[in-house]
């Protein structure tokens, strides 16, 4: 004893008995009660480096080495600063002591932070002595802690903790809750109640503007609440939902074994989370959050409602099987206390109890359910025939050891190994524990089966996973196929066919590593690395597999290194020129939101090395890299923070300044514009996106903005619209309709001087009620008139642009026909001409003008102006026409056609020349003139109609002119060619009975001086030659051309003069050959007249036939018939 009080138990004695204030008797008691063991193995081994003392009331001072649970008092805490063991000189170097409260330490600090530290953070006098923001950021730091020691303090319980909401730092409400959030006022309304919130809750803290909440006179909370109370409820359901899936039948499905009374705890403990939770949203401040969403109105009430609806629901339901399944187990216990033998009789007593648990339990009675519940019974007796034939084993070695010591003549005691006793029985549960490595393999490679890779070469990976696949079932179906029983443990070709699957099997996965690796390698990054490790992650804790795949996990570190390097080089070397990424964004969001894709990388880093962080041996390297990862993730952090803090300086200084601006101005032109657009563009993107995250520092003139900036944007969108449509009309306006709307322009400049001395500040009472809709409406009324007069003044100006596009004249492409001008075109410059008339009418109204101003007659000569200019163009372009066609140099085709005929008195055109083409020509001038004459005059100063007016322009007198000049010259050109053709004149005008009879007399034809002359009857030769004239004539006529184009346009049909000479030139022929033929057939007749004809006498028959058939002349049938007799 002394020993120990001058070693380190010394130091151990004097902290217990000033700590505990305890008399040094207390310690001797202590000491004779066997705590020196627990002493002395403290202070000699080097694993154990705590021990806990403290004071029971009925039983005296405890020692432990575990921190005592369920102590509400003091404990004594002594721990070794090194793992060794603890001597008499370095027991005051080693041992640390200290003092700590028994119960959960959470709770004391969840309080202490809860009552003191928020309250004092959240007072407003406390506030005013620390630096503007602080307070806020210290108040959001100790709520996001105080809920993480919440959720630990309900994750040690066994309970789900739904986290609160960070309320303090909107107002000076009084939240009164529990640490464990459980409520037990019960006499208060809640706003959840039945499935459903009631709107009548009456909070008694005291509330602020910004989150007001009061039964009869509900304000709607500021945005930033709102969107923590939202947030919150989301949250709320994942955990609800993600709990309410978990399934206790998922341990059947998974292999396992479990017991009845397993599944029972898990109904019982599912109870009192639901209950806890139901408790949490019974609580104040959750029935503050649901009156906050019912005063937005917004669409997470009805989240919460379906969250609270269905912890109602699964309560209901854990408490029914609670209820039901509690006879169940109750049968199941009594089975443990009976005997071995007498589990036969117990079994129907059971099934009758499943029997009637499916009839009474409302939630309980599912096939899935009950096929659990049965497997677990069966479970139940097979765990409890195993250790019933061990125990009994046990029971009765020493039963016999004890008789062996007792009685006085020794007798064998029965010192068995028991390994010798159960050979069979391990033999046979260590077959079917080989069974199952089998099963557990086949398990884990038939997911491979859905195993589908990507990358450049994922169709090769793919393909040579699946070839291992189909080797493994390749193995499997032999294994399964082999003739003896699996189950016999005498059974030696079951073992040898096994040792050969299993060898088979690791084949496999040589050869799935060696896959793995090369897809591995083929990995550009750590992210798809991981992803590739994920999915091979059923299989990777087989110990070839992961013994192989060690050196590619360093690489996979390497490259999540180099991925961590290239962050922290992309940080430094860009965080000054940001506005390179986002040219149209404001920067500072765009860095905010630079910053945070820097950060998802990080964790999306860190998250991959967590991927495969068991299996990497390297706890160094992976200490390192955790570490760098720390270091970028809080280097990002604190830069996001200061961007955050410049950002709300600039977007202050911005909001303070716009407050200042007229909303519109004018600008040294004399337009509109909203005052620095730019400026309140960029506020409002700022705003909208302070309103989208609520993570930006609310400085004065932000929060002084942020309530009114859909006010604010409304607005600004309503004057840029404004401002946008007077310009665009005042910039259109012309002229000449000045003067029409200069008293609307000193009414309108009233309304915009009004709208000039208003300013962006709340104060002025913009964001309440808007922009004064009369001063906005009265200018879009007006650009709304002056637009409708424009569109009306364009449809005129259209109207009349249009008819220098109208054909007026008939024609067939470039051909011109008889009809002269068009009626269409007329009937359509007619019906345009009313319409104009309408379309001024119109404008009138809208003008509000007198038709005797001089202002509204100069604005009628504007338009009469446009109409001239659009009927001259229509004549200009017809005239023109004519002029291009009737031009030789010009003129592409015909645009006039005649005839020339061969008529008694000679050749002649039809139509005539000088009357009909001509007068054709000079009646569709004038009816292009006449066009001008359909519309009515719209000038009221001029007088007469567009066509005196037009028919006086030089300009279409000149190609008037220049049409009747080439009708001339086609005229005399069209004679020069009549004249030509009257060479053949001799053909029509000469008699030929008279000029025939002289050539039978003559043998030729007398020239016009020979008066007398011999008497030469023809010869054949003769009749030859003037046959072979008229031949040589008809071939030349012939040969004229069917269309002659004169001047280049006028088109003349030879046709009907040709066929008319042709036919006198065959009848002079045909006088010719019937002579001929005449003769012939006077000569053939055997019997004829005394008197033969002269000629019939002097040429020979044979002759003629000969030179009819050479002039190509057909013999009559006749004829032929005679000859061939």
């Amino acid at each position: 004893m002394e020993t120990e009080q001058d070693g380190p138990l010394t130091l151990i004695r004097t902290f217990t008995l000033n700590g505990l204030r305890l008399d040094p008797d207390r310690w001797q008691e202590f000491l004779s009660k066997k705590n020196t063991v627990t002493l002395s193995g403290f202070c000699s081994s080097q694993d154990r480096d705590w021990l806990f003392l403290h004071l029971q009331p009925d039983s005296g001072l405890r020692a432990g080495l575990q921190f005592p649970l369920g102590v509400q008092t003091k404990v004594l805490c002594v721990s070794k600063t090194v793992p060794e063991v603890v001597t008499k000189e370095t027991c005051r170097r080693t041992l640390r002591m200290q003092e700590t409260r028994g119960g959960d330490p959470l709770s004391h600090v969840i309080g202490l932070t809860e009552e003191v530290t928020c309250l004092l953070l959240s007072n407003a006098a406390t506030r005013e002595r620390w630096s503007q923001g602080i307070a806020e950021g210290a108040l959001r730091i100790l709520e996001r802690q105080k809920n993480a020691m919440l959720v630990m303090k309900a994750q040690v319980a066994g309970h789900t903790f739904l986290p609160h909401p960070a309320l303090y730092h909107h107002g000076n409400q009084d939240y009164s809750h529990h640490s464990d959030g459980r409520h037990e006022d019960s006499h208060n309304d809640h706003h959840l109640h039945h499935e459903d919130y009631r709107s009548d809750h009456h909070d008694n803290g005291h509330h602020d503007n910004s989150s007001h909440v009061e039964s009869g006179d509900l304000k709607l909370p500021d945005e930033t609440l709102l969107h923590a109370c939202q947030k919150m409820v989301v949250e709320w359901a994942e955990l609800v939902s993600k709990y309410l899936q978990q399934d206790w039948s998922r341990l059947v499905l998974d292999r396992l074994s479990p017991l009845p009374g397993e599944e029972f705890t898990f109904w019982k403990n599912r109870l009192q989370n639901l209950l806890f939770l139901h408790n949490q949203l019974m609580s104040p401040r959750a029935q503050q959050v649901a009156a906050i969403l019912q005063a937005a109105g917004s669409v997470y009430w009805s989240t919460l409602r379906t969250v609270y609806r269905d912890i109602q629901e699964g309560v209901q339901e854990a408490q029914d099987i609670v209820d039901n399944l509690a006879p169940v187990l109750q049968k199941l216990e009594d089975i443990l206390q009976v005997d071995f033998q007498q589990l036969k009789g117990k079994a129907s007593d059971i099934m009758e109890e499943v029997c009637l648990l499916w009839g009474r339990s409302k939630f309980y009675c599912k096939p899935e359910r009950v096929v659990v519940l049965l497997q677990e019974i069966c479970n139940q007796f097979i765990h409890l025939t195993l250790n019933t034939l061990k125990e009994a084993y046990a029971q009765s070695s020493a039963l016999l050891d004890n008789r062996t010591h007792s009685q006085d003549t020794p007798s064998h005691s029965w010192d068995i190994p028991s390994h010798l006793v159960f050979f069979h029985l391990d033999r046979f549960m260590k077959r079917l524990l080989s069974i199952k490595e089998v099963l557990s393999v086949c398990l884990q490679v038939y997911q491979l089966d859905q195993m589908v890779l990507s990358g450049v070469s994922s169709t090769m990976w793919t393909d040579a996973v699946q070839q291992v696949l189909q080797e493994f079932l390749l193995h499997t179906r032999r294994l399964s196929g082999c003739c003896c029983d699996p189950t016999d443990p005498e059974d030696l070709n079951f073992e040898k066919n096994l040792n050969q699957f299993l060898a088979q099997v690791l084949d496999l996965e040589t050869w799935l590593v060696s896959v793995l690796s090369r897809a591995l390698e083929d990995c550009s990054d750590a992210s798809s690395a991981a992803k590739l490790l994920q999915m091979f992650g059923f299989i990777l804790d087989r110990p070839l597999i992961q013994n192989q795949l060690h050196p590619l996990l360093s690489r996979l570190v390497k490259m999540i290194q180099i991925e961590l390097a290239q962050i922290e080089l992309q940080f430094y070397s860009q965080k000054d020129k940001l506005e390179t990424f986002y040219k149209f964004r404001p920067a500072a969001p765009v860095g905010l939101l630079w910053i945070q894709q820097l950060l998802q990388r990080t964790g999306a880093a860190l998250k991959n090395y967590l991927t495969f962080q068991n299996r990497h041996q390297d706890s160094s390297e992976g200490q390192l890299v955790q570490n760098r990862i720390r270091q970028i993730l809080d280097l990002l952090q604190d830069f996001r923070e200061s961007a955050r803090s410049d950002w709300s300086a600039q977007l202050d200084s911005d909001c303070g300044f716009i407050q200042r601006l007229p909303l519109i101005q004018t600008t040294k032109h004399g337009l509109l514009e909203v005052s620095c657009s730019h400026r309140v563009e960029s506020v409002l993107k700022g705003l909208r996106y302070v309103c989208r995250k609520g993570e930006v520092e609310l400085r004065p003139h932000i929060a002084q903005l942020l309530p009114c900036r859909d006010d604010i944007t409304q607005t600004y969108l309503r004057l840029s619209h404004m401002v946008s449509c007077y310009n665009q009309v005042f910039s259109d306006t012309l002229q000449v309709e000045r003067p029409l709307i200069q008293d609307q322009l000193q009414d309108l400049n009233q309304t915009l001087t009004q709208l000039q001395k208003k300013t962006w500040s709340p104060e002025g009472d913009v964001t309440i009620h808007g922009v004064d809709q009369l001063q906005t409406q009265t200018v879009l009324m007006f650009c709304c008139t002056l637009r409708e007069t424009r569109t009306n003044m364009e449809a005129m100006t259209t109207i009349a642009q249009g008819w220098a596009e109208l054909d007026l004249l008939q024609r067939s492409h470039d051909y011109l026909l008889e009809g002269g001008v068009t009626e269409h075109t007329c009937r359509r410059i007619r019906e345009e001409g009313q319409q104009l008339l309408k379309l001024i009418q119109v404008n009138r109204s809208l003008y509000k003008a007198q038709e005797s101003s001089q202002t509204w007659i100069d604005y009628l000569d504007h338009i009469d102006n446009e109409v001239q200019d659009g009927l001259f163009q229509l004549l200009h372009r017809a005239l023109h026409f004519l002029s291009d066609s009737m031009n030789p140099q010009t003129s592409s085709s015909a645009l006039l056609a005649v005839r020339l005929q061969l008529q008694e008195t000679g050749s002649a055109f039809e139509p005539l020349l000088d009357g009909g083409l001509s007068d054709f020509l000079k009646t569709t001038i004038c009816d292009i003139y006449a066009t001008a004459a359909l519309p009515p005059r719209i000038s009221r100063s001029r007088h007469g109609n567009y066509q005196l007016l037009l028919q006086q322009n030089p300009g279409l007198c000149a190609l008037e002119q220049e049409v009747l000049h080439e009708l001339q010259q086609v005229r005399e050109e069209a004679e020069h060619l009549r004249e030509g053709l009257d060479r053949y004149s001799h053909l029509w005008l000469s008699d030929r009975k008279t000029m025939f009879k002289d050539f039978l007399k003559y043998g030729r034809q007398l020239a016009p001086e020979e008066l007398e002359a011999g008497q030469t009857p023809p010869t054949l030769n003769n009749f030859h030659r003037e046959m072979e004239s008229l031949s040589a004539l008809s071939s030349e006529v012939s040969h004229l051309d069917d269309v002659i184009i004169l001047h280049g346009w006028l088109q003349v049909d030879l046709r009907p003069f040709r066929t008319s000479l042709l036919s006198i030139i065959y009848t002079w022929r045909h006088m010719y050959t019937n002579y001929l033929l005449e003769s012939v057939s006077n000569s053939m007749q055997v019997h004829t007249e005394d008197e033969e004809s002269p000629s019939s006498s002097t040429f020979s028959v044979k002759d003629i036939i000969l030179l009819l058939e050479a002039a190509a002349v057909e013999l009559p049938k006749h004829l032929t018939a005679q000859l061939q007799c």
